[in-house]
């Protein structure tokens, strides 16, 4: 029979100088109960000391919970991640140069769990070439005490490649499911996401560390479906019973998130109109049916609520890096996850199709971008966010685009009469003369042949040859006041430059789906006077 512990018990595994891998993602497949306990260990003074940690990406809600109960100086001497933004505590560690911090791709980062599980010597990809993963460049190192290299530039037959190395040996895991049978085989029927769970309890039992799996319940031996269990028993060392466990970090339990029902999606309240709804429904134009598609944080995320208000979700498939296929993805506390999907599969599988350049279609977000378009999404003023899954979408996806604002910092804008009134400009230009980290390669994606677009709040650009070209500014926007003057450096302006669609801005659904069934996703601006 597989051993049962209190959260505290588990916690006492931890020794000083561990590597901790912690599963999860965003808001779901959090093993809570199993961080709290370890936090509360180090503050009564009981360690663990000096672990190193390492999570896929973004576990935490943003201020509070996840790997935000891991930023006490002491607590942890390296952490390797895909993303920060969900742990702002940490991240101030990181920038305060109070831990070692490695920022590594997401999709590397489930792939290095399933090469530390077969004792491989690390991952080789093209993925991060000519982005701050480059050891050229940053090598994904994230402040100045951070020092070991972990990524190496290698040549194979003439072309280049990363190898992000294998961190360590990994010797604890804490991970999560739904319901543990009595010798420990765990399935994940009311879990959102499956994650890499598998791929870490393995290398974790590989290298004879110890596996802890948080679950909801214990059911009789050999009573789980078994195409239902996700990870084997003889993986798991210990299971914790936490009952009351959330879903995520914003819903106690969703069932049409995790496949058990599905809801109308008339259920789905659109998002009121603003600016940033102006942005999501002006990228939206960009879809065409059949379309496989990943959607991005910021901006992008709202895309699937447009989706859902046009009635076109059943004409594209959405996807979430997290392993979700269809429905409508979440955002906030809910990201990562979807509802209504239509298939649950484990991450590392995701990457394997977006980083063979799988996808038709990516929708992101930029923080800054460059004459040549580079962007920057990862490193901005004290903000060291990360990639997340970024690089990954961005090196073989044919179609992105990158939605922002043009302007950054007390913003004031909104949609008035069919127009966009900007009442307050920003503070600061966020398309700069150089950014400050290479997130995304501009030049590269020329090379490969990669379409770029960028959708502001009042201006479309598309990246050619030259640098970027303006091709629409919206309703009640001033070209050279507005636009060109608000740009850090000079663009081109399309002889044929024109006026987005006045439906993006006017209340209720745009008949995208009318468009989609009669020929297809119309251009979403008309010639401007």
């Amino acid at each position: 029979m597989i051993s049962s512990l209190t959260p505290d018990q588990a916690a006492a595994l931890i020794k000083d100088g561990d590597f901790v891998i912690a599963g999860g993602n965003g808001g779901s497949g959090s093993p809570e109960a199993l961080f709290e306990a370890v936090e509360k260990r180090f503050l009564a003074g009981q360690g663990p000391h000096n672990i190193t940690l390492l999570h896929i990406t973004g576990v935490g809600a943003v201020t509070e919970k996840g790997m935000c109960r891991f930023a006490h100086k002491g607590l942890v001497k390296r952490v390797i991640g895909g993303h920060f933004g969900l742990q702002l505590p940490l991240m101030k560690m990181i920038v305060e140069n109070e831990v070692e911090g490695y920022n590594l791709p997401q999709g590397v980062l489930t792939h290095l769990c399933r090469a530390m599980a077969g004792k491989q010597p690390g991952v080789l990809t093209q993925v991060g070439l000519e982005t701050y993963m480059d050891p050229r460049q940053d090598g994904g190192r994230m402040n100045s005490v951070t020092t070991e290299q972990l990524v190496d530039l290698v040549t194979l037959s003439g072309t280049d490649y990363l190898l992000y190395k294998a961190p360590g040996v990994p010797n604890v895991a804490l991970l999560r499911g739904t319901t543990a049978d009595e010798d420990g085989y765990v399935s994940m029927e009311h879990e959102a996401t499956t994650r890499e769970d598998l791929s870490i309890a393995q290398a974790v039992h590989n290298a004879g560390g110890i596996v802890i799996c948080q679950v909801k319940r214990v059911v009789k031996r050999g009573s789980i479906n078994p195409h239902m269990v996700q990870i084997p028993g003889f993986l798991v060392d210990h299971i914790v019973v936490v009952p009351e466990q959330m879903q995520t970090y914003g819903t106690v339990y969703d069932p049409a998130r995790s496949g058990e029902t599905r809801v109308p999606t008339s259920q789905i309240a659109p998002e009121p109109l603003s600016m940033r709804k102006v942005m999501a429904r002006r990228a939206a134009f960009e879809l065409r049916a059949k379309d496989v598609v990943n959607l991005g944080v910021g901006v992008s995320a709202l895309i699937p609520n447009v989706a859902a208000e046009e009635g076109i979700e059943d004409l594209i498939t959405l996807t979430v890096e997290a392993g979700v296929i269809g429905g409508v993805p979440g955002h906030a506390r809910e990201f990562g996850t979807a509802v209504n999907p239509r298939a649950i599969m484990d991450q590392g599988y995701q990457f394997d199709f977006y980083d063979g350049g799988g996808l038709t279609c990516a929708f992101l977000s930029f923080a800054e971008v460059d004459p040549r378009g580079n962007i920057n999404v990862t490193r901005f003023g004290k903000r060291y966010d990360g990639s997340g899954g970024f690089i990954n979408i961005t090196q073989r996806t044919p179609r992105l685009v990158f939605s922002g604002s043009l302007t950054g910092g007390d913003l004031d804008i909104d949609v008035e009469n069919g127009a966009l009134a900007i009442r307050r400009d920003g503070k600061f230009k966020k398309f700069v003369p150089e950014v400050g980290q290479v997130s995304f390669s501009g030049p590269l994606a020329l090379k490969r042949g990669q379409r770029v677009t960028f959708v502001t709040d009042r201006a479309v650009f598309e990246l050619e040859a030259e640098g970027l070209v303006l091709t629409e500014i919206a309703p009640g926007v001033r070209l050279q006041e507005d636009v060109l003057d608000k740009l850090g450096f000079a663009v081109a302006v399309s002889p044929q430059l024109k006026t987005m669609d006045a439906r993006i801005f006017q209340p209720g659904p745009m008949a995208l789906r009318e468009d989609f069934l009669a020929h297809g996703p119309r251009h979403a601006g008309r010639a401007a006077a």
